[in-house]
This record gives structure tokens, C-alpha cells and sequence, in this order.
């Protein structure tokens, strides 16, 4: 049975952790966030360099999944250094990169998780978001347990999560403002986009003739810096609660990947469907 998570104590409990950790958490979500920036640099210079051939398109494609799949992969490094800081264990710089290591059932697994919330959100808004929640402890359960199969970790979380959803969307409110202030200039420059595009249709301009400006090297290096600054002071603290959820769900669930057990079809036990 779902239990109510003291959200407040938890971070405290992680602030005071992470200050005790041997690396620091400000330093490995610099690496991390930086090597995130330099990716995207390199698919905006991609992007930048095409000239409409369908040799360079291609190229511009290929660097876009390369850095999008990069990208994910270093997400896993940093939840394994969180998960290290939690238990006390000693975690270098080189953690980042050790979700490679299992680096084809992640990739699964992303895959996996996008094609079930595609699904559910052609039904409508609210399934797709409440699938978002329903598969959010399936990456933990893969960085605990990499011998696992990508649809037994999703399972899993089907069932950790039960009870747990609105406790996360909640989690996720509170950290709404910092998301929003690491946000702000791209919610600028969509602003500002968006007024062009307007100005341009006042004017008597058709819809054809408009097009959308492609972001600059320079902008995005600095979106993605501003990012980087803001997220030093809230991202470690976030990760580390969210995975204080996640025992907790582990916990009360009995369902941990350490000890995967037989599972049910996505039911309860009066065969009803478990939305929340």
C-alpha cells in the first residue's frame, strides 16, 4: 500500500546528503549539463551546414539521434551517481558514463516507454501524461538491475508506481519554478517567434511564406549555459528525491528489481485497470 512521502523532509534529507558527498554534486552536473550543451552545439552546427542535399540531411538526421541518444545516455550516468550518493558508495566522474555499459537496453528501453505514451496519448491529453508517470521508475529500475529485460523493468514500474502518481506530479510542481527560471530563454526566444509569426499575419503575410528562424550557435550556447548555472543549484537535490520516491515505492510495493518476482497483467486484484 502507497504510503504519503514527507516531500519537504526528503529534500532536506538530500541537501544535507549531497553536502557529504566525496564528489561534488555541482561539479559532476557541470560535466554533465556541459557535454549535454557541447552535443547540442554540434547538432546546431549540423543543422547550420546543410544546404538541402540529401547527403547533408541526412548528416544533419544522423547527428540529431547521435546526440539525442547521447544525451539520454548521460541522464542514466547522473541517476547512477544520485543512487551512489543515496547509499553511501563512492562515485568518480567516470559514473556519468557508466550507463554505456548497458547501453542497448536503455536505448530499449526509451524507445520502448516513447511508443507506449505515443499510444496512449492518441487517446487523449490526461493517458499520455498519466503513462509519462506510470513508466518513471523503469530507467531506476534498469540502472539498478542492468540484467533485467526492458519490458520487465516498465512492468515493474507499472506496479511501483501505483498509488504514487500524484505524489510525483506534485514532486514535479515544486520544482515548477526553478524548471521555469532554467527555461527562460528559450520561453523568450519561443515568444518572440511566436510575435514575428503574428506581426507577419497582421501584415498580410500567408502562412507558406513564413518560416521559422533557426537558432544560432551563439543561442544556443547560451540557453544552454544560463540552463547549466541554474540547474547546479536544484537538479543533484531533484534526482536524489525522485529516487527517494522510488524506495520508497520499491518498499511498499515489494516489487524491486534486486528480487524480480513473477508479475500480474497491468490490474489489481478486483481486475480493475489502475489509473492513478
Amino acid at each position: 500500500m502507497a504510503e504519503q512521502i514527507d516531500r519537504s523532509g526528503l529534500k532536506a534529507q538530500m541537501k544535507e546528503l549531497l553536502r557529504d558527498a566525496r564528489i561534488s554534486p555541482k561539479a559532476m552536473t557541470a560535466l554533465y549539463l556541459g557535454i549535454v550543451l557541447l552535443l547540442n552545439v554540434a547538432n546546431t552546427l549540423a543543422d547550420s551546414n546543410t544546404s538541402g542535399a540529401m547527403l547533408s540531411d541526412s548528416l544533419s538526421l544522423f547527428v540529431s539521434i547521435l546526440s539525442s541518444l547521447l544525451s539520454y545516455m548521460l541522464a542514466v550516468g547522473f541517476i547512477l551517481y544520485c543512487m551512489a550518493v543515496r547509499r553511501g558508495e563512492h562515485a568518480e566522474f567516470l559514473t556519468l558514463f557508466d550507463g554505456f555499459s548497458f547501453a542497448g537496453k536503455v536505448i530499449g528501453l526509451m524507445i520502448a516507454e516513447w511508443f507506449f505514451v505515443v499510444l496512449w496519448s492518441m487517446l487523449f491529453v490526461i493517458p499520455g501524461i498519466v503513462a509519462l508517470y506510470r513508466y518513471r521508475f523503469a530507467v531506476m529500475n534498469l540502472c539498478e538491475n542492468p540484467g533485467l529485460g526492458v519490458m520487465e523493468a516498465l512492468d515493474m514500474s507499472k506496479r511501483q508506481t501505483t498509488g504514487y502518481k500524484i505524489q510525483l506530479v506534485m514532486l514535479d510542481l515544486s520544482y515548477f519554478g526553478w524548471s521555469l527560471l532554467a527555461s527562460l530563454p528559450s520561453v523568450y526566444l519561443t515568444y518572440q517567434e511566436s510575435a514575428n509569426v503574428f506581426s507577419a499575419l497582421r501584415s498580410g503575410a500567408g502562412f507558406n511564406s513564413i518560416t521559422a528562424a533557426p537558432q544560432s550557435v551563439l543561442e544556443v550556447a547560451a540557453i544552454g549555459l544560463w540552463s547549466l548555472v541554474v540547474c547546479l543549484f536544484y537538479l543533484p537535490v531533484y534526482q536524489c528525491t525522485e529516487l527517494g520516491y522510488y524506495e520508497t515505492a520499491k518498499a511498499t510495493s515489494g516489487i524491486s528489481p534486486n528480487a524480480p518476482a513473477p508479475l500480474p497483467d497491468d490490474r489489481d486484484e478486483t481486475g480493475d485497470d489502475r489509473f492513478f
